[in-house]
């Protein structure tokens, strides 16, 4: 557990999942999900982080296998990748660092266990 409190920050990458989140919501009729997300950020995981910056497991316990994403991690600053831990709270996964230098937590990304990582109906015209 945290001495005190850490600050919890957004990135302008995780505002932007979710408006992704919410445009994939309203595709899918279930607008209201994105309201209860809303919700469960401000009451449950922004709190929880809080006071647990270190709830979520380790990114690299169970590291990519992609060559897009190695690279990508590759290409992170010195030790950054070693920050990163994945928070799983209901139907989301988010990607966070914990920083003990300022007692901060930086989220970074957030998807939808439902989201596809790829567009397949723009790789693939007429599919």
């Amino acid at each position: 557990m945290a001495d005190r409190p850490y600050r919890v920050e957004l990135t302008a990458g995780f505002l932007e999942c979710l408006d992704d989140i919410e445009a994939f919501l309203l595709e899918a009729d279930a607008g209201f999900a994105f309201d209860d997300l809303l919700a469960e950020l401000r009451t449950a995981v922004i709190p929880s982080l809080r006071r647990f910056p270190r709830i979520g497991r380790r990114y690299l316990d169970n590291p990519p296998q992609s060559v897009e994403a190695l690279a990508r991690l590759a290409a992170l600053p010195a030790g950054a990748a070693d920050a990163l831990r994945e928070y799983l709270h209901g139907d989301y996964l988010m990607l966070y660092i914990a920083s003990e230098t300022d007692a901060s937590v930086t989220l970074l990304s957030i998807r939808h266990h439902r989201q596809l990582s790829f567009d397949f109906a723009n790789l693939w015209p007429g599919a």
